[in-house]
């Protein structure tokens, strides 16, 4: 028997459009158990730090409807330079693939 792949599927998990991102920019966030299952929930995403960490759980784990929910689009740009050097490959190539501008130049 062969388990499912971590990555199978990510294609699915990624917005048609940044758009479709409706994170929010400022405050504190309280991810759901089947995004944080242990350690941190409540991530104050003003704070750079804390907000990759909650992005890299989100991106890995979420579902689409996840992502559209608690990542913000303008941050997301920011972050990405510093952001796809915490994620796995295929999460990375995923998204660069569907976004072409957040691939590094």
């Amino acid at each position: 028997m062969t388990l499912p792949s971590r990555w199978e599927g990510i294609e699915d998990r990624v917005p048609d459009s940044l758009d479709d991102l409706h994170g929010p920019a400022e405050g504190t966030v309280e991810l759901p158990l089947h995004l944080a299952w242990s350690g941190l929930r409540a991530y104050d995403v003003s704070d750079p730090r804390l907000r990759m960490s909650m992005y890299q759980a989100v991106l890995a784990e979420g579902r689409r409807v996840d992502v559209e929910q608690y990542i913000c689009a303008d941050h997301l740009r920011s972050d990405w330079p510093r952001l796809r050097k915490l994620m796995g490959r295929p999460l990375r190539k995923a998204w660069e693939t569907h976004f072409p501008g957040l691939a590094p130049e």
